[in-house]
């Protein structure tokens, strides 16, 4: 009987061991499903978003799907967290987008447009925190465009403490660098 009972058992905690492996943890279990939401749905939708051919609508839809994600510093993982630059690399290069990870090198990537000439998916450049040092520590994508302003979507370390929506107010502008175009 004990000859029998030990490989049942084994093979009972080795059935229930595999389960857990494959089950997420919930906080990860809606990021999933939002990211899995935002793929093509078949080859011809996939080469509609890569590179030239991607709209900037289905670029916002994509990266409003992860609001919330946590801000996590030199990440662009959104199992774990975005830093801005990690965001900003992560939504571009879901299209096919070859963008740096780096704020810094978002200054010398696609084309420089001025604030009057500013489009929905645009990347906005500016200063670390500190707006009198004049030096690029954050980038977001222009989010909207209306009566009311510029808002953009980007993942702060600031108050919301990840990827949100802000706008386009006095503080950003005073930290304001420059604004490239992608798309």
């Amino acid at each position: 009987m004990k000859k029998i009972l030990v490989p049942i058992l084994f093979f009972i905690l080795s059935a229930t061991a595999g389960k857990a492996q494959t089950t997420l943890p919930l906080q990860y279990q809606e990021v999933v499903k939002k990211l899995i939401a935002n793929l093509p749905k078949n080859s011809k939708d996939l080469s509609s978003n890569t590179g030239s051919g991607t709209n900037s609508a289905t670029l916002i839809n994509f990266a409003k799907s992860m609001l919330g994600i946590p801000y996590h510093y030199a990440t662009s993982n959104p199992k774990i967290g975005f830093d801005c630059s990690g965001f900003v690399s992560y939504v571009f290069g879901n299209f096919g987008f070859k963008v740096p990870r780096s704020s810094v090198e978002f200054s010398s990537t696609g084309k420089e447009t001025s604030l009057e000439n500013v489009k929905v998916g645009d990347v906005l450049i500016f200063t670390g925190t500190n707006p009198k040092v004049r030096r690029i520590g954050h980038v977001g994508i222009v989010y909207s465009i209306d009566d009311d302003g510029i808002k953009f979507i980007h993942s702060t370390s600031g108050k919301a403490h990840g990827v949100t929506i802000t706008e386009f107010n006095d503080y950003y502008k005073s930290r304001f660098m420059k604004v490239v175009s992608i798309l």
